[in-house]
């Protein structure tokens, strides 16, 4: 018999990754290290070092990469029960490199198993018994048959009263943006939480000016949370507008993985009663401390840390 659902939920693309030390280049490194990387799967790894329930799921391939990823993520107490393996297909893979304090990432995942889910494949009890479902727009832009699954779950969602956050994690290197406002628009239109960075949002209004795009969101039924518009964090709850300055990292080492620091942080305040401003707040901190280490997961952290911050109340609402 399987497992009753977690609190949370999420799915999405995990890659295996690939980077050469001490900021070489591709071209010249005769070494790499390995790892992997993911938004959804970031997100499952931080809200359970956070302290709470959460499942992951997804398609891969049926190869060491795929493993290696179920068995880091099992590892970190995520539940991962719901994970198909292809034999048809592999893990996608992607390659970093930092050179001269340039970021540069390669994708090989054209073809994978991720790109492969149907929406026939969820285990639709599953959502249906979580308290909240996590999607991304990643994963609507790497097919057709992938953005219907993501879709169909947040179908499900709602049809259960299953709480919806959706974060755009606009990528234009996988479509356009007249093809992503086309389908990331609606599944904000969906959610109870939103959030956007603010130069995601002016890409999908086709506008910079705020006051514009602030009565946009107003007409959604969702708490928008817009991440980086100047130096603060701006939450828009039933007409109100809260500016959370961000909170200071003390050196920064690489910025790769601070966005899902950020939603794993929001969406385990939500989990522990926090109201969306005080969410935000213990966001703020995870996000900070995941870009003072290399890496897309491994410098998120545990609740203590968290909470021992959370406690020094540094932030006043503007």
């Amino acid at each position: 018999m399987q497992q009753s659902s977690p609190d949370i939920v999420t799915f999405g693309e995990s890659m295996a990754l690939f980077m050469p030390q001490e900021h070489k280049s591709l071209e010249r490194a005769t070494t790499l290290e390995q790892g992997f990387g993911g938004a959804e799967s970031n997100v499952a790894i931080g809200l359970a070092r956070l302290g709470c329930s959460v499942g992951w799921f997804g398609a891969l391939g049926n190869d060491p990469f795929g493993r290696m990823i179920v068995k880091t993520l099992r590892g970190e107490s995520v539940d991962v029960s719901r994970v198909k393996f292809s034999d048809e297909a592999p893990t996608g893979m992607m390659f970093r490199e930092q050179v001269a304090g340039r970021l540069a990432v390669h994708y090989y995942r054209k073809h994978s198993a991720a790109s492969r889910m149907v929406p026939e494949e969820l285990d639709e009890e599953y959502i249906r018994g979580a308290k909240l479902l996590h999607v991304t727009g990643i994963t609507t832009a790497l097919s057709d048959s992938a953005k219907r699954t993501v879709l169909r779950a947040v179908e499900i969602a709602k049809e259960a009263g299953v709480t919806i956050c959706f974060d755009p994690n606009l990528r234009l290197k996988l479509w356009t943006i007249e093809e992503a406002r086309e389908v990331l628009l609606p599944i904000a239109e969906a959610a109870d939480y939103f959030l956007p960075g603010w130069d995601e949002l002016k890409l999908l209004y086709q506008t910079d000016d705020y006051e514009v795009v602030k009565a946009k969101l107003q007409l959604l039924k969702a708490v928008t949370v817009i991440k980086g518009l100047g130096d603060t964090t701006v939450v828009l709850e039933k007409g109100e507008e809260v500016s959370v300055p961000f909170y200071p990292a003390e050196n920064v080492v690489d910025t790769v993985g601070a966005g899902d620091g950020f939603c794993a942080g929001f969406l385990a305040g939500l989990m522990k009663g926090m109201s969306p401003v005080e969410a935000v707040k213990l966001a703020s901190i995870n996000g900070s401390l995941v870009v003072q280490m290399r890496g897309d997961w491994e410098a998120l952290p545990e609740w203590n840390a968290v909470e021992q911050r959370m406690s020094a109340k540094v932030w006043v609402e503007r």
